[in-house]
């Protein structure tokens, strides 16, 4: 991914106080691949210390809550599985909340399945029976998968489509990706013509409701930090909360320039490292 744009009128805007709350995104900021990014470790070691409270928050879907927390302990980040919030979490909610009882089919991969089947849910792949279908990011989809929510969203006409996130593509080391939950959404729209209902990642108000009702997190004392505008920032400006950018994933400079005044994050930074006010990032060195 790039980061800075030396044509861009957008300019870095480092916070100068701390804030009760931290809600971190995981690919892009703290981490590329299985390499943490430079300074992450330190930011959340201090955070903790000062007794902030850190949470992390992914709108991927492949890991499990306590293996996106593995991973962070394994990176020299140690945590604990209730500080972890992913799109599993969100789906099972709105399923738990919405659809109660229904058949889901779940374009996804074996923890988000196993998430909504231990939620109680009856999983089938039958489109004459099917009440939702779930599209996510699956790096095993394939037409017959399409097949069985073409047929049971646009020939039997009894199910509805809601999607896990809105992410185009996942981050890797290099500045490579893997086409992500909008990837599989959009060949299932394009398919029916039919639009997902509900969407329950990043930017949706339904994640940052789901993190405050988990953590008691109050907004107007939260930063929420991530690489992309489109989810972590607008989830961010949304919730109520301040935001801060950073230029490890996916935006850049010239991105936050095209952005409208008012969706634009309230920091950018070139890295977790700086987010640090002056006094505690001098400490530090």
């Amino acid at each position: 991914m790039t980061s800075t744009s030396t044509l861009a009128q957008s300019v870095l805007r480092k916070p100068a106080q701390l804030f009760e709350s931290y809600v971190f995104d995981l690919d892009g900021t703290l981490y590329l691949g299985d390499e943490l990014l430079p300074g992450a470790a330190h930011l959340v070691q201090t955070l903790r210390a000062l007794g902030k409270r850190v949470l992390f928050c992914s709108n991927n879907p492949t890991r499990k809550p306590e293996q996106y927390a593995a991973k962070l302990t394994a990176l020299g980040i140690s945590t604990d599985t209730c500080d972890v919030i992913t799109t599993s979490m969100t789906t099972v909610r709105w399923l738990s909340e919405n659809a109660a009882g229904k058949r889901i089919f779940v374009i996804g991969e074996p923890p988000l399945k196993e998430a909504i089947s231990a939620a109680g849910f009856e999983l089938s792949e039958d489109p004459r029976e099917l009440d939702i279908v779930v599209a996510s990011y699956d790096r095993g989809f394939d037409y017959r998968k399409l097949k069985i929510a073409f047929e049971a969203l646009a020939v039997h006409r009894r199910a509805i489509l809601v999607s896990t996130n809105p992410d185009r593509f996942c981050p890797l080391p290099g500045g490579f990706g893997d086409p992500d939950a909008a990837a599989v959404t959009a060949a299932i729209e394009a398919s029916t013509g039919l639009t997902a209902v509900a969407q329950m990642g990043k930017p949706s108000a339904f994640m940052f409701e789901t993190i405050r009702a988990l953590t008691g997190i109050d907004p107007a004392t939260t930063v929420v930090v991530g690489d992309r505008l489109t989810t972590d920032i607008a989830m961010g400006a949304g919730a109520g909360t301040s935001t801060a950018l950073v230029l490890t994933g996916e935006s850049t400079l010239d991105d936050v320039d095209r952005t409208e005044a008012d969706e634009r994050p309230t920091y950018i930074v070139r890295s977790v490292a700086d987010l640090l006010p002056g006094p505690l990032e001098r400490a530090a060195l």
